[in-house]
């Protein structure tokens, strides 16, 4: 609706790193494929990730890609204006070049507060949030259901995170 494409795969990706127990690594390829998102676009929005020190990737045998310490309370917001830039918040509705309080568009004093309330709920959901919601059955991150992507079995034989 109103965010990009890839701020939605971001978010997903982010989430999805963030269901995953502390230091295991997540493939570029696991991730495509749950959420069904093509692989070097989404290669190019980790790579971005880790370069603003949301998330850390490791190559080898071991690699894959980790949230970085404290990553989990990262707010939503945060992620939207990394991949969007500041203009999310400040470009104008209509995509006017100038638009403010003293040369506004004609939607620009009902939309402020609607963008201002959007801005709040963004900045009150975290990763960590999201990810319990997830990991609880209360949202899904994809139309796939968690059995039919094996990673529940690969859950299921893992020790219990503490």
């Amino acid at each position: 609706m109103i965010l990009s494409r890839t701020s939605q795969y971001a978010i997903q990706a982010l989430i999805f790193v963030a269901t995953r127990p502390r230091g295991e690594p997540v493939l570029n390829r696991t991730m495509a494929e749950h959420l069904r998102v093509p692989p070097a676009y989404l290669a190019k929005i980790l790579q971005q990730l880790c370069r603003a020190g949301l998330l850390h990737s490791a190559r080898g045998r071991q690699g894959g890609f980790f949230l970085e310490a404290g990553g989990e309370k990262t707010d939503l917001m945060s992620v939207i204006a990394l991949v969007e830039g500041a203009g999310f918040v400040e470009d104008c509705v209509l995509g006017l070049k100038v638009c403010e309080d003293r040369t506004a568009c004609p939607l620009h004093f009902r939309w402020r507060p609607i963008k201002d309330r959007i801005v709040a709920i963004l900045k009150e959901q975290t990763l960590e949030s999201l990810a319990q919601a997830v990991v609880s059955g209360k949202y899904r991150i994809s139309d796939v259901p968690q059995a039919l992507t094996g990673l529940e079995d690969a859950d299921a034989s893992r020790p219990a995170a503490a």
